[in-house]
């Protein structure tokens, strides 16, 4: 369903991308790891058109979408941001149903309050915190907000960028939990950056490593615990020696 040929970007004189290829199935979950400051975020922001790259492409079916074309792109997916980020000033079922109250996928009011009470329910909060703000919520929950606006317009393919930063290891894995089941029960293609390897082999059907500004190496978690590849495993194992310097 994805596919990204030959990704290059720099800011300045600092290569980011450095011909990057990826293809990402329809149904599959791809799961990108590597350090802080590899260009997971960049390579994110290139797919969604964010970041314009100085060289490749990205294809969506087989095919390169325009400018023209890149709102028809965007109604396709839903993202989890790494904070959540929410809209303050919003209660929390119209941060989840934010796209559904304006734009072309708009609804009226009250049925895009219900498909947000709906979606709240689905990541296990109650129709009770409907109402309230986000600082009312707790970091878990508001990561599970941002999660049930991610799948509010049921969207085809999900973006979640580092989705367990911040939260402790019972809430990551309740996270985790959430991501496997509606990517699965969905039937979307999910891409996923993450440093979490608790992540990775919860949600992961394939795992790609990014070193440098290329694919260093990609497989399955069967085939990333087995393999012998030296900076996988030193990733893997959060090892301060190895070929990844620890000092970027």
């Amino acid at each position: 369903m994805i596919r990204v040929e030959g990704l290059c970007k720099a800011f300045g004189d600092t290569q980011i991308l450095d011909g990057v290829t990826l293809d990402v199935s329809t149904g599959e979950s791809c799961v990108i790891i590597g350090g802080s400051g590899t260009g997971k975020s960049v390579l994110l922001k290139c797919i969604l058109g964010l970041v314009r790259p100085d060289a490749g492409a990205v294809l969506l079916d087989g095919k390169t979408f325009t400018r023209e074309g890149r709102e028809a792109f965007l109604n396709r997916f839903g993202m989890l941001f790494q904070g959540a980020a929410l809209f303050d000033s919003l209660p929390i079922w119209e941060n989840v149903a934010f796209r559904l109250l304006r734009g072309p996928l708009r609804r009226p009011r009250s049925e895009a309050r219900e498909i947000a009470i709906e979606k709240l329910r689905r990541v296990g909060l109650s129709p009770d915190i409907a109402d309230l703000y986000p600082a009312e919520l707790s970091g878990g929950m508001q990561k599970r907000a941002g999660l049930a606006r991610a799948i509010a317009a049921d969207p085809e393919i999900l973006f979640f960028d580092e989705p367990t930063t911040g939260l402790d290891p019972i809430m990551a894995g309740v996270i985790n939990d959430l991501i496997r089941g509606i990517v699965s029960e969905m039937g979307v293609t999910a891409l996923t950056i993450t440093h979490d390897m608790g992540s990775v082999r919860a949600i992961a059907d394939r795992v790609a490593l990014l070193h440098a500004g290329t694919m260093r190496w990609r497989g399955t978690v069967a085939e990333m615990d087995a393999t012998a590849d030296p900076y996988v495993t030193q990733f893997i194992q959060g090892r301060a020696d190895g070929p990844i310097s620890a000092l970027r």
